[in-house]
């Protein structure tokens, strides 16, 4: 081979890099202009409870992305937002949150986001609130009597009426979103939902009439106890909130209505300790079972009521369970 040969030949190793280089650099200024239009004009929905937020998700679908503020397990009582998560709620297309008093530490950054002119949805206030109350008609948890109860979601054919105005909020402020394809989710989800009615409806009337009584650790369940029947006859903590605490008083009141009622159940929220419903046990001798419901928050994923329709049946199938031994 002649040397006029040898230095006429592409050298291995610099031509094919060059291409390769300016390749990948277009590559990468393409997904670079991708991940900025996916991440920066993708419209935003913002989601305070993790029970909202899951029926948020099943009505918005891919059309938006949807954030949910508050994790599993939770207690929405007393869960708190970041820095970055308060800034989130601030550059939202919509906030979806609860109200009625539910998100003690949150409704604030929900006020500031209102302020600066994004569209919030208070869902609780759509649901036609009930105000908290006794089944005797005594008036509702101390120093909350004629105060909207917050807990709407335990009544299902509440959150149907909820999950259509969501719907319609997404369709009026949410910039971007198909309609049709958000009216589609909501319809198949409220069927979801009516099936869901017409199960509860049918399990919990295997329950005997002389034991549709409830005690929880708080007032959680009221609206339940509307739509299905039930009595609550008062719970460890007095109140709509877990902030609150018992006084001796309280347990000796509770422990009354209990042994007049034949009530031996508590039904204790799983994002909460037990510490209060024990003391209860305690109170009663020993006789009281404490039994963990997921009534405010759902769990993690695959740990049996990581979404509302899961949690709604397996607190429905534990309260039956439960009821009936008594």
């Amino acid at each position: 081979m002649s040397r006029t040969e040898v230095n006429h030949r592409p050298r291995a190793g610099t031509a094919r890099p060059r291409h390769l280089i300016a390749g990948l650099l277009a590559l990468a200024t393409a997904m670079t202009v991708t991940a900025c239009t996916t991440d920066e004009d993708r419209p935003s929905i913002v989601v305070t409870t993790n029970i909202l937020g899951d029926v948020t998700r099943e009505i918005v679908g891919d059309e938006a992305d949807v954030t949910v503020l508050m994790k599993p397990n939770a207690d929405p009582h007393s869960f708190g937002l970041s820095a970055v998560q308060a800034a989130e709620l601030e550059q939202a297309d919509l906030v979806v949150h609860n109200g009625l008093g539910l998100e003690e530490n949150v409704l604030r950054h929900v006020d500031a986001a209102r302020e600066s002119g994004v569209a919030t949805f208070a869902a609780g206030e759509a649901a036609d609130p009930l105000t908290f109350h006794t089944a005797d008609g005594g008036g509702g948890p101390e120093g909350e009597e004629g105060q909207p109860d917050p807990h709407f979601w335990t009544d299902p054919d509440r959150m149907h009426k909820v999950t259509g105005q969501i719907a319609d909020q997404v369709i009026e402020h949410v910039t971007g979103v198909d309609p049709g394809t958000i009216q589609n989710n909501a319809d198949r989800y409220a069927k979801q939902l009516a099936g869901l009615t017409t199960w509860m409806e049918e399990s919990l009337g295997r329950v005997p009439a002389d034991r549709r009584a409830l005690v929880t650790n708080h007032h959680v369940f009221g609206y339940l106890a509307d739509r299905f029947g039930f009595e609550v006859i008062g719970a460890v903590i007095p109140s709509g909130t877990t902030l609150a605490s018992p006084s001796s008083s309280d347990l000796r009141s509770l422990t009354e209505a209990m042994n007049g009622a034949g009530v031996r159940t508590v039904f204790a929220d799983s994002s909460q300790p037990k510490r209060l419903a024990e003391v209860l046990r305690a109170e009663m001798g020993g006789g009281v079972r404490v039994v963990e419901l997921h009534s405010e928050s759902l769990t993690a994923r695959g740990a049996g009521a990581d979404t509302y329709l899961r949690m709604m049946r397996a607190n429905t199938n534990a309260m039956v369970t439960s009821l009936a031994r008594d």
